[in-house]
């Protein structure tokens, strides 16, 4: 059977992920470049994300609040090094109107008196605020998070990977001490790493970031990194420590138990639609997406199959009922989503729309499956085995078997990131195993330095430092690139 989609993933990874979003229909390029329009399907996908997310920040104490998009330029220059990191990408808006001349042509008037920045992130206008709500030990600690958008000027975007603006959440809080401050940031990544485990179905590795990679600005960053189907690494979230830094910046303090007024100390923690392209590159196939059931906006498409308009009613009304009773059902303490195509199209067309969205199971009901209480459906992960059971038994184990799917993908994704990671201890061998011609790439665990002059060793291989992983092995040997002996080792892979 030819795949839905071309190129296949052997033949142009890079094309092939580009086609599932748009024959997906889950978003596509806007008039602006680097900037995206989420379709519905993928907005359904996001909104999913996010009401997930929201319930874990409430349930961990943190309340949502709403910062400006502009951001003024005196803001960012207070903190220096996290200036610095985000210079290159910053818009910059400039003027407050637009006059017209006499031959019709719009430009900008109305010079600012100070430049605004459109966010690239919150830190800055949310300290500000910050100085403001803390003023005593009583006021801590304060965890916020905000829904919003952000624009960083991106000159190679790649939609849901990197696009000038994105959605994201980003958590912001302040603490009276370090510990908690610390304690904070882990637990965020925690709380990252369960989502993408338990809800995207992928498998990820925590870790802190070296030196280079750091949050500018930040004491230490931690990430989850993930392993795309063609072995890439991708960052799929980050939590920061900011130690006092931004603190001392915005001048956060309070007035401690004993009376004397000190510095907070704060966290900064994110996800963004990149979450979506992780899930494309980790489940889709040849024959387009496939979404884990727990964040398909459709969790069950049910499809009348209609030859003849003397059975149309009856076959109809049949999926109506259908679609009552499954929808009764819960998975994760949420009514099943389902939804009856109606449209007036042939039925492979829709087969084929439907397996191309991913939609985790399909359900066709015609004459036959009328006649004998039946429901013939599919598994959106093996499209070519269609089952026949008795519709209340169908209806009984809805449930079950999407939750039956959601683990078989995490499982396929675990297997697939335990079977490529190699563990090197020479240069020769690390060298070989970024040089895989025509293999799928890897991640490689070796010793590690943090030595700036690694970073211009290893770019020349056109690989990064992901993480440093929390779990580390025991064996100590000499770093690949320093030869000084260390217990630590790193992640490395090529990457998004």
């Amino acid at each position: 059977m030819k795949n839905a989609i071309s190129p296949s993933r052997m033949e142009n990874f890079s094309e092939w992920y580009q086609q599932v979003i748009s024959q997906s229909e889950l978003a596509e390029n806007s008039g602006v470049r680097g900037c995206m329009v989420i379709r519905p399907w993928g907005y359904g996908i996001w909104e999913q994300i996010q009401r997930e997310l929201d319930k874990k920040f409430k349930d961990t104490g943190h309340t949502n609040a709403y910062f400006p998009l502009l951001i003024p330029l005196s803001f960012l220059q207070k903190e220096a090094e996290h200036v610095n990191g985000f210079a290159k990408e910053c818009a910059v808006v400039t003027h407050h109107r637009l006059e017209q001349s006499s031959e019709g042509k719009l430009t900008p008037a109305g010079e600012l008196e100070e430049p605004l920045i459109i966010r690239p992130t919150s830190e800055t206008v949310i300290g500000a605020s910050f100085s403001r709500w803390v003023q005593s030990y009583r006021d801590l600690p304060l965890l916020i998070n905000q829904w919003a958008n952000v624009l960083r000027w991106e000159m190679r975007p790649r939609i849901f990977l990197r696009t000038s603006e994105f959605l994201w959440q980003e958590g912001h809080t302040a603490h009276a001490s370090c510990e908690e401050a610390l304690a904070e940031t882990l637990l965020m990544l925690d709380i990252y790493e369960r989502f993408a485990v338990d809800h995207l179905a992928i498998p990820v590795i925590k870790g802190e970031k070296c030196s280079w990679e750091r949050f500018p600005g930040a004491v230490s960053t931690y990430t989850i990194e993930a392993m795309m189907q063609d072995g890439k690494a991708l960052q799929a979230g980050t939590s920061h420590f900011l130690g006092q830094n931004f603190a001392e910046a915005a001048d956060i303090r309070f007035v401690n138990r004993e009376g004397v007024k000190e510095l907070a100390w704060t966290t900064s923690w994110g996800v963004s639609t990149r979450l979506i392209g992780a899930m494309i590159m980790t489940h889709g196939d040849d024959n387009g997406l496939v979404i884990p059931p727990l964040v398909a906006p459709t969790q069950i498409i049910i499809i009348p199959i209609v030859r003849s308009e003397q059975n149309a009613e009856a076959i109809h009304a049949y999926c109506e009922i259908l679609k009552k009773n499954i929808s009764r059902k819960k998975l994760k303490g949420q009514n099943l989503r389902v939804t009856i195509d109606k449209r007036d199209m042939s039925s492979s067309e829709k087969k084929w729309y439907h397996i191309k969205r991913g939609v985790p199971i399909r359900v066709e009901i015609g004459i036959k499956e009328l006649e004998q209480n039946t429901v013939s459906y599919s598994h959106r992960d093996n499209i070519n085995n269609t089952l026949t059971v008795e519709t209340t038994r169908f209806i009984k184990d809805a449930s079950k078997t999407l939750q039956t799917i959601q683990t078989g993908m995490l499982e396929r994704a675990q297997k697939r990131l335990s079977d490529n990671i190699e563990t090197v201890t020479t240069l020769t061998n690390f060298k070989k195993a970024f040089n895989r011609q025509g293999k799928p790439n890897t991640f490689v665990m070796a010793p590690f330095i943090d030595d700036i002059t690694i970073e211009q060793a290893i770019s020349e291989l056109g690989v990064t430092v992901r993480c440093i992983p929390l779990v580390q092995p025991k064996t100590a040997v000499p770093c690949l690139f320093t030869g000084q002996p260390t217990k630590c080792w790193a992640l490395y892979a090529k990457s998004y």
